[in-house]
């Protein structure tokens, strides 16, 4: 009998271990920070900037009460982490859920299912993310083991922006003039700007290690509009993982990372214990646009090195690519390979091709601030997305509430032209302004190939996917050869990276592949903030599949009412 219940309580002790749902808190608050040389106050998760990390075990679901106590409205988006059946959860404003207002709370429910390693939250109201972000560290679940030799610590990497104005003005300004937004002041890591700036000696990130030690680099680049490079002189970054997903490990003396993107990196210790070493951060920025040139440091010292000294900066810094090197941006970017092979589908149910291109729409008497007095906009297939303010997009589908949004995104570009071409007729530059969705059905196989163009300003742009990791199957430059009826032979069907976010280059396109076998309403958009704030967006409403694990999980009891 004692000997029964002994394997009961054990087999208890394990359910109980495996099967807990964790739980957090996370009190939104204005808070007070100074960086070059002023203060001002800043929407904070827990008065933490960065925000605080998160640690699961991959399949665990999570519980986080965000608090709104801001003076705005707020909501939270767990990048990366698919949520299966539940885009109730997913956070995008009026998209799945209308916002948390102040004085309010909502407990998301965090899914994680097919997750490995590093991904993120941020906000995903307004521009409310600069601030308001942070890691989620994923772990096996024992007994897995990771397959890379584990490190001997690890370390959270935040790449940001810092603006010495209030960003809710900033965001207000370029809305009414219609012009671009103001650059930032500063580049961060870990919410530091560097000794290069003003007022900024004691604020530097500093990465004390031990020789001979291995030390697990796990970096987001939250910057609200930058591509970054970023560097660590004299030391090589083993990358092992992107978006949550394993990768074949990739040796890099410089690294390319897009806002949105999560990189694992194994950094070895293994350089003179005497010297200082600097890591380093700047753009990546083509188009003819202003944008923040400047560049952030780290302080790399072993602790054996006692008599460096902080103030006389006096170490070896590294060679990052020059800012407009493409070539340098996409020779990183397309060496990173899924660990494994096979697993992209290679028959598809429906190939969708969307432009993506910068827009102007004409202002009364000229009187905006955009190219000749115009607006600058953004679309995709020459929609402008139009955010519903009074309903989200997942509300009105789940309840069949009419008016919200339509369904007629196109499968084609409306027009085809010579998408990169240096010079363009003036009508191609308005878009038409539409909250369109596409609607899928449940189990396809989607390719959706993305499309640059030269119109108005010829850019490069990450484009993320909620709900979805996608097989990135093709990247070039130029046009798409849609004549072509199979352009296998432009693809990886073997070992294409597995992501979340994928940045399109500059005059060139991405093919991506994903099965869509997560029912609900998800956002699709360019992680450039100021690009999804024009309207470079998309929704897929997938549909529910025939079983009952198939279909949209039941809206949450407290999920935050929406206004008239």
């Amino acid at each position: 009998m004692s000997h029964s219940f002994f394997h009961f309580f054990l087999i208890s002790l394990f359910l109980y271990k495996n099967c807990i749902a964790h739980r957090y808190t996370f009190t939104v608050r204005e808070v007070p920070y100074t960086k070059l040389c002023s203060t001002k106050t800043i929407l904070t998760v827990n008065s933490q900037f960065p925000g605080p990390v998160i640690k699961v075990h991959k399949g665990d679901t999570i519980y986080v009460n965000v608090r709104n106590r801001a003076s705005e409205n707020i909501t939270m988006h767990w990048h990366g982490v698919e949520q299966p059946r539940n885009p109730w959860s997913d956070g995008p404003e009026y998209i799945t859920q209308c916002p948390i207002r102040p004085g309010s709370d909502f407990m998301y429910k965090v899914i994680f299912s097919i997750e490995d390693t590093t991904v993120w939250w941020h906000a995903h109201s307004s521009w409310t993310r600069a601030t308001v972000h942070g890691l989620i560290f994923v772990y096996p679940r024992p007994p897995e083991s990771l397959p890379f030799p584990k490190a001997d610590h690890e370390v959270p990497l935040v790449l940001g922006e810092w603006w010495k104005r209030d960003v809710r003005e900033v965001v207000e300004e370029f809305i009414r003039t219609g012009g671009a937004p103001n650059v930032s002041d500063a580049l961060t890591i870990n919410g530091h700007p560097g000794f290069l700036y003003p007022c900024s000696k004691s604020d530097t990130f500093h990465l004390k290690v031990e020789k001979g030690k291995t030390y697990r680099i796990r970096m987001v680049n939250a910057a609200m509009n930058l591509i970054l490079f970023f560097a660590i002189a004299n030391h090589s970054l083993t990358v092992v993982a992107a978006d949550g997903h394993y990768i074949k490990p990739l040796k890099a003396t410089y690294i390319t990372i897009s806002p949105g993107e999560t990189l694992d990196m194994l950094l070895q210790a293994d350089q003179n214990p005497k010297r200082i070493y600097y890591m380093a951060a700047r753009a990546y920025q083509t188009g003819n646009i202003a944008f923040d040139n400047s560049t952030t440091i780290g302080i790399l010292s072993y602790f054996s090195s006692h008599k460096a000294k902080t103030p006389s900066f006096s170490g070896y810094y590294p060679t990052l690519p020059f800012y407009n090197d493409t070539s340098a941006a996409f020779g990183f970017f397309t060496k990173i390979k899924s660990l494994y092979s096979g697993q992209v589908p290679v028959q598809i149910s429906r190939r969708i091709i969307t432009t993506i291109s910068i827009n102007l729409r004409m202002c009364p008497q000229n009187s905006c601030e955009g190219p000749n007095g115009s607006r600058l906009a953004a679309s995709m297939n020459n929609i402008s997305f139009v955010t519903p303010s009074h309903m989200d997009i997942l509300k009105a589908y789940y309840y069949h509430i009419k008016g919200v949004y339509g369904t007629r995104f196109p499968e084609f570009p409306p027009l085809f032209f010579n998408f990169t071409a240096e010079n363009q007729p003036l009508f191609l530059e308005t878009p038409r302004l539409a909250t369109e969705v596409k609607v899928i059905e449940f189990g396809q196989v989607v390719e959706l190939v993305i499309q640059g163009t030269s119109l108005v300003n010829a850019l490069d742009h990450p484009m993320h996917l909620h709900g979805f990791s996608f097989f990135v199957v093709g990247v070039g430059f130029g046009n798409f050869n849609i004549s072509e009826g199979e352009p296998s032979s432009l693809y990886n069907l073997v070992d294409p990276p597995y992501k979340n976010t994928m940045t399109v280059p500059i005059n060139g396109w991405i093919a991506i592949r994903f099965q869509a076998n997560n029912p609900g309403v998800w956002f699709m958009h360019c992680h450039l903030d100021r690009h999804q704030t024009w309207g470079m967006n998309v929704v897929f409403i997938v549909k529910n599949g025939r079983e009952p694990n198939q279909q949209i999980l039941p809206p949450p009891d407290d999920l935050p009412p929406c206004y008239e």
